[in-house]
């Protein structure tokens, strides 16, 4: 295809032409037969004949735009150019009109299976707003420009999912996944619609991932996984927690000389102290009314 940029062009107003079309049309049938007998098959009846045929050819010419709607106008295999005005027009009767809406729609893929870049099967939707930005080449370059925008659409979900793990729990050094990604995650997928839907003229005027989760044969497994994570980091911060404490217990002891412990004594009261900061239940406290020693 030759560098055929698209167009746009304003035809003549399509009222006049219709009033004369009309107006011949309804003369041409009338005058032969109110003058039959005195004409006879002269030059002009058949001249009225032949006003008639091209008036009645002209009124096919006639077409009317709506808002955000266009026509792509081609005489014989050669583009025209592109009608985008709305109203009333008229242009050459035998020039083929294709309609190509202007709105922005909407296309919510259904979740399909992939593999995330760890390999795990993970079900992930889209949903896009998109629109013709360029009639000419959503006409020709292109066979059908919405089955491209619907396969591309999902083409691009593939490529995305496949080029980041679903989460940090196997790749810990990813810095976007696809749960955590967000915003950088959806414009990720605007870019990559945007350059493949670009030969068809297609504008991409936002792109979200509407779902996203492992797939149905792995996804109870994955949620253990993830408690058994969570319960882990949380113990982690637990004990961490008891370790400073108890630190801080006995350093201000040790300052203000409030009482002095044994080696022994201090690491049972670590291991107690241990116990009741990091025990799921509530401790249950021993007073000691006698001596340390006993």
């Amino acid at each position: 295809m030759k560098n055929v940029e698209e167009k746009y062009i304003k035809p003549e107003n399509g009222w006049l032409m219709l009033v004369l079309s009309i107006f011949c049309f309804a003369a041409g049938i009338a005058l032969p037969i109110i003058f039959t007998e005195s004409l006879g098959w002269s030059s002009l009846w058949y001249l009225l004949l032949i006003l008639t045929l091209v008036s009645f050819i002209s009124m096919f010419g006639l077409m009317v735009i709506n808002p955000n709607e266009s026509k792509v106008l081609t005489f014989f295999g050669k583009y025209v150019g592109t009608v985008v005005d709305n109203g009333f027009f008229m242009i050459n009767p035998f020039i083929v009109r294709k309609n190509i809406s202007l709105k922005a729609r909407n296309l919510n893929s259904e979740p399909i299976k992939v593999n995330d870049k760890m390999g795990n099967p993970i079900m992930i939707g889209v949903v896009l707003v998109w629109r013709v930005k360029d009639t000419f080449k959503a006409c020709f370059a292109v066979d059908n420009y919405e089955k491209f925008v619907d396969i591309q659409s999902e083409a691009a979900v593939r490529n995305l999912a496949g080029s980041y793990p679903y989460d940090n729990l196997e790749d810990e050094n990813a810095d976007i996944t696809l749960r955590s990604g967000g915003e950088e995650v959806n414009d990720l997928l605007e870019v990559s619609l945007s350059e493949r839907l670009s030969i068809a003229g297609i504008e991409i005027i936002e792109a979200r991932i509407s779902y996203l989760a492992y797939a149905p044969e792995i996804a109870s497994a994955m949620l253990q996984r993830q408690q058994a994570t969570a319960i882990v980091a949380a113990r982690h911060k637990i004990v961490e927690g008891a370790v400073s404490m108890v630190e801080m217990a006995l350093q201000q002891l040790s300052d203000k000389d409030i009482i002095v412990l044994d080696e022994e004594k201090k690491a049972a009261m670590v291991s107690n102290l241990m116990v009741v900061l990091t025990s799921d239940r509530a401790a249950s406290p021993v007073i000691n009314t006698g001596s340390l020693y006993q």
